[in-house]
C-alpha cells in the first residue's frame, strides 16, 4: 500500500480526473481542430484547464451524486 486509507478519496478523485479529462479533452480537441499540426499542443492546453476544474468537481460532487444514486435505486 502506497497511501493510508484516510487518503483513498483523494486518490480516487486525482486518477478520476486524469483519466476522464485526458479522454475528454483529447476527444474534443480532435473534434473541434482535427489531427492538424500542433494537435498535441492544443490537446495539452486544454487538459491543463480542464484538470484541476474536473478534480474539484468531483471531489466535491461524487460524495453527493453516489447519494443520490442510491436514494433513486429500489431496494428488493
Amino acid at each position: 500500500m502506497i497511501f493510508p486509507a484516510r487518503y483513498q478519496r483523494f486518490v480516487f478523485t486525482f486518477m478520476m480526473s486524469i483519466y476522464m479529462v485526458f479522454i475528454m479533452t483529447c476527444v474534443i480537441t480532435l473534434v473541434n481542430t482535427g489531427f492538424s499540426d500542433g494537435f498535441f499542443l492544443r490537446w495539452f492546453n486544454a487538459f491543463i484547464v480542464a484538470w484541476p476544474v474536473a478534480f474539484v468537481l468531483i471531489l466535491v460532487g461524487a460524495p453527493r451524486l453516489q447519494k443520490l444514486s442510491g436514494k433513486l435505486i429500489r431496494q428488493t
